[in-house]
């Protein structure tokens, strides 16, 4: 069969645009319109804005502050003797530091605790600022929860007390000088124990009293140890909660 001239021309307009069409189809389907973000769940502001790094940590406040209930019995909710959390203190913290020297070569199996926005490390007489890792973050997320639940319940933020951390080996020999009752076998020789006052507290807007400030505190406490989170001892002559990490 014979094409002719303008057969020819008419074939080539013909493929010449319908592939013009199908290129347009292709990068029609690629770009995006608000059409098509509607139908893809896209908002504009997500496909345009950039990435934003999380915002600091703000409990959701409720529109009436939630009770403070404490609980029950410290004795009762706080029970674990000096022998369970030695048991613990073995298994997850340091071998006995010896003094102050020792310590400072032991530094990669420790964490430096003397600085917080959760928390106050008190003036240090018979132990040193560090715990394991393990401990570090215990005591963190206490901290956090405690004001967390201050917020919530519309109490003024406080930060809590740490009167006590790792001790060296010197220290709770001058301690038994000083202390007949003081143990040899102390937790906090591992790094795992931490004292926190709770008769005591560092205002951070202003000051209550102390009682409802250990009323939240021991909510917290109580359901990290129902947690399976730490060992704890109220301590009533010492005026602390004595915990270990587990």
């Amino acid at each position: 069969m014979k094409v002719t001239k303008n057969k020819y021309l008419l074939g080539f307009i013909v493929v010449v645009t319908l592939l013009a069409l199908l290129r347009l189809a292709f990068e029609g389907d690629s770009d995006w319109t608000p059409e098509r973000a509607q139908t893809t769940n896209i908002k504009p502001n997500e496909v345009n804005e950039p990435h934003k790094p999380n915002e600091p940590h703000k409990p959701h406040k409720p529109n009436k502050p939630h009770r403070i209930t404490g609980v029950v019995s410290y004795h009762v909710e706080f029970p674990d003797s000096n022998d369970k959390q030695l048991t613990a203190a073995r298994q997850w913290g340091v071998q006995p530091v010896k003094n102050r020297r020792d310590a400072e070569q032991r530094m990669k199996e420790l964490v430096y605790i003397g600085a917080s926005p959760y928390y106050h490390v008190d003036e240090l007489h018979a132990s040193i600022p560090y715990l394991v890792p393990r401990a570090s973050v215990l005591l963190y997320d206490i901290g956090r929860a405690f004001q967390d639940s201050l917020y919530v319940k519309g109490v003024p933020m406080h930060k809590l007390i740490v009167t006590s951390v790792l001790r060296t080996m010197d220290d709770v020999a001058r301690l038994r000088r000083g202390n007949s009752n003081a143990t040899e076998n102390s937790c906090h020789l591992y790094g795992t124990t931490i004292d926190i006052c709770y008769n005591r507290y560092q205002p951070i807007t202003r000051s209550v009293r102390d009682d409802t400030l250990k009323w939240v505190l021991s909510e917290v406490l109580r359901d990290m140890r129902q947690n399976n989170r730490c060992y704890i001892k109220y301590e009533v002559k010492q005026g602390c909660f004595h915990l270990t990490v587990r």
